[in-house]
């Protein structure tokens, strides 16, 4: 679930239809939605106020997908986990293919560059499914990233780092989309995972990424510079412990983002 501290939102409530739907682990649906509109756009990082038919109750859920992808084919992705929720209990539960919906843009939790900015590097921190609005920032990064190559021109991004805690290995979501970004940008993105109550033995392929513990501030601290920016998503007390240690710190306010969820 999603707040926002500012609460901003657009006027605009796009039609949208699912066209897809997969179970991103145990307990975490992902949805992509088609939003045909025009008017439709938003920054990564931001969420939708969530509008199912015969449902009274407004979902808010964070945009997992790049903003790209909704430029180039319309479409974007949310992962719903599992809970009592009514929007939630109708993704997982009587969602269908065709189904529709519509959608609403909101938040001031967002990374959206601009050609000409500073170059940053990018510290994401995020816990559970904290990892939906920052898997959409390191998507948006990776497409800069491959714009900058081909073009030669557009924003210069720095260095990307991903810290992610969940309580295991299967409930650490869109793994794989994480690792092609690092094996795509080696000297830019790079990765660490965390595992708070692994029980199974940790795959040949996730083991080098895997660190099995909570996130330390300590290995934050060791990425605190005057470019980089953070953004923190999770639950509220390890959002809490982390924006008050970078504070700690003295990195400026304004350098550091964060979305709190229940």
């Amino acid at each position: 679930m999603q707040t926002s501290l500012g609460f901003s939102r657009h006027q605009v409530v796009s039609a949208a239809k699912v066209c897809g739907a997969a179970d991103e682990s145990p307990s975490v649906k992902r949805l992509r939605l088609l939003v045909a509109d025009k008017d439709f756009s938003f920054k990564a990082g931001q969420w939708v106020d969530f509008f199912i038919p015969g449902v009274s109750v407004v979902g808010g859920f964070s945009i997992c997908s790049s903003p790209r992808l909704l430029e180039q084919e319309r479409m974007i992705e949310l992962a719903v986990k599992y809970t009592n929720h009514p929007p939630a209990l109708w993704i997982h539960n009587q969602c269908t293919l065709d189904s529709e919906v519509a959608v609403r843009v909101g938040g001031e939790f967002f990374f959206d560059p601009q050609p000409a900015d500073a170059s940053r590097n990018l510290v994401l921190i995020a816990g559970g499914v904290g990892i939906n609005p920052l898997l959409s920032i390191l998507l948006h990064s990776a497409d800069l990233l491959r714009e900058r190559a081909n073009k030669g021109s557009g924003y210069d991004i720095g260095t990307i780092k991903l810290f992610y805690s969940a309580k295991n290995t299967s409930e650490l979501l869109f793994k794989k989309n994480i690792l092609d970004l690092v094996n795509e940008f080696p000297e830019k993105i790079a990765c660490s995972l965390h595992v708070t109550k692994q029980t199974t033995q940790i795959s040949a392929a996730l083991k080098p990424y895997i660190t099995e513990g909570r996130l330390t501030e300590k290995e934050i601290r060791d990425h605190i510079s005057e470019e980089t920016l953070f953004y923190i998503c999770g639950p509220p007390p390890m959002t809490d412990f982390f924006s008050k240690q970078l504070e700690n710190s003295h990195v400026p306010k304004e350098h550091i983002c964060f979305e709190k969820w229940w």
